[in-house]
């Protein structure tokens, strides 16, 4: 199955680099792509999308639509240091 995701506080190459980079790890996951405000992938079941949600929620990049707290902007902030570190 194919979908996109709209997700928050993604703001740059450094954020996507992250994203990429954490996604990559996760098993039955192909075609990641992330522009804008989107990240595209497929998979092949539903715990798959639920593993990738939570992923993009526990380093700061929440499901547009969910709460976006403080704590989630930080974790976004730190994650985007990371990915330009790593580029």
């Amino acid at each position: 199955m194919q979908t996109s995701l709209k997700i928050q506080n993604l703001k740059c190459y450094g954020c996507a680099n992250t994203i990429i980079k954490k996604l990559s790890d996760i098993k039955n996951l192909s075609e990641l792509e992330v522009s804008n405000d989107t990240v595209a992938f497929h998979y092949e079941n539903e715990n798959t999308l639920v593993e990738v949600e939570e992923l993009l929620n526990s380093i700061g990049y929440p499901i547009e639509g969910d709460k976006n707290t403080l704590t989630a902007k930080v974790k976004s902030f730190v994650s985007c240091a990371i990915g330009r570190l790593n580029n």
